[in-house]
């Protein structure tokens, strides 16, 4: 007589890879693609309202890249000085609070009290770099449990969609006529909305054992391999994408309004140009083989980036800022996602830890970039201060390029 076969158990949907990648990429489009970059469009529709100038417009862009240094800095503090609660609790409620937050903070963006948007955008800032890092622990490190680590570069395509569909939004709202009040307002529930489902499936511990725990002084020297040297080397690089990008991130929409003719639809587009590249790039890095240096990767990145401010520098024409939208936004969510596992690899034991620290350099990068800029508008005008600006920036995308090179050169073997 044949011996019955247990059936093998069947684990709950929200317990399945998909259910956890699609959690951690619809996170991601809340907290950034709304909670941070819903402000890039928003932008020109805040101008023609006249509730902003340009460099109001700066200082609240500023105000946000604040926050997000701050919250990255306590991100990086709480596995530390709260190891306990931190092992108890792990990544999700972090990143539950910080994406409630994004919802409420954006509905209050509608509030007709100018005074209060910096401390809304400011708080918008530290809730975004709470549900990023937190996220993003939480994901990889349950993907990889399960057997399924490349699903977790996936995550990082949630910013990009939410750029497209902000940006396309945004675009229609401008084309009949609606103001930046109600911007905010559909921003906030389509976070909302796309909140509902992360619920169910983004609780418990990342792992069986607990969270990532902090680094003992008694813990094995596993990354021998990695000089300090070649950490604080990726913390600058990773900090000087954050100073790349974020000139053309902040200002992309009003400078194609300027160069282009009065009454053109495309400068609303070119957003969700970045957005679509920075989808598909992200797709495409989950392709790259395990054997790869990410440091080269990293290189072709910045390349590729700095190639697309240049583009729009030389053509300020509708196919150049296009394709300089595209180059821009390829390499911006792959970016990401390489950096943050350049950070495992260089310091395994503390990683969470670690891509918390490199994440408050990059950061310190975004707070520099939009006072400079507006400096630079100020002293020399609109057209002669954004092009100085973006040769800042592709600059800095070009010596991050070199710092990556170097440290793959100097250390050839990733630990």
């Amino acid at each position: 007589m044949p011996v019955p076969v247990a059936a093998p158990a069947v684990s709950p949907w929200s317990e399945r890879p998909w259910a956890v990648a699609l959690a951690g990429l619809l996170a991601l489009a809340v907290a950034m693609g709304v909670g941070r970059f819903a402000f890039t469009p928003l932008l020109p529709m805040m101008l023609h309202d006249k509730v902003v100038t340009i460099a109001q417009g700066s200082w609240l862009a500023t105000a946000n890249y604040i926050g997000y240094l701050v919250g990255a800095l306590v991100c990086t503090a709480v596995p530390w000085l709260l190891p306990q609660l931190y092992r108890r609790w792990g990544p999700a409620p972090f990143a539950h609070a910080g994406l409630a937050a994004t919802v409420v903070l954006t509905l209050a963006m509608a509030l007709p009290i100018p005074a209060l948007w910096p401390t809304l955008r400011f708080l918008a800032g530290v809730a975004s770099a709470f549900v990023l890092l937190n996220v993003a622990a939480w994901c990889m490190v349950r993907l990889a449990l399960q057997g399924r680590a490349a699903m977790g570069g996936l995550i990082f395509a949630g910013p990009g969609l939410g750029i497209v569909l902000s940006g396309l939004a945004a675009s229609a709202m401008v084309a009949v006529q609606w103001r930046a009040t109600a911007g905010w307002v559909v921003f906030g529930v389509l976070a909302l909305l796309w909140y509902l489902p992360i619920w169910p499936v983004m609780r418990g511990l990342a792992n069986a054992t607990g969270a990532a725990q902090p680094v003992s002084a008694t813990a094995a020297p596993a990354s021998a391999a990695a000089p300090v040297l070649a950490r604080a080397l990726h913390g600058l690089g990773y900090g000087l994408a954050g100073l790349g990008y974020i000139v053309t991130a902040t200002f992309l929409p009003v400078i194609a309004r300027m160069a282009l003719e009065p009454g053109s639809p495309w400068p609303d587009l070119f957003w969700p140009i970045f957005g679509v590249g920075a989808t598909f790039g992200v797709v495409l890095s989950t392709r790259s083989p395990e054997h790869w240096d990410r440091r080269w990767l990293l290189v072709a990145c910045y390349a590729v980036q700095a190639s697309g401010i240049i583009v729009g520098l030389l053509l300020p024409t509708v196919a150049g800022f296009a394709m300089g939208s595209l180059l821009l936004g390829l390499p911006f969510l792959a970016l990401v996602s390489y950096a943050m596992q350049v950070a495992r690899r260089l310091w395994p034991e503390a990683a969470d830890s670690f891509m918390s620290l490199i994440t408050v350099v990059y950061g310190v990068g975004q707070i520099i970039g939009p006072p400079i800029t507006a400096w630079l508008l100020a002293v020399h005008g609109q057209q002669r201060g954004f092009t100085l600006g973006l040769t800042f920036a592709a600059s800095a995308l070009v010596l991050g390029a070199l710092i990556y090179a170097g440290s793959a050169l100097r250390w050839r073997r990733m630990p």
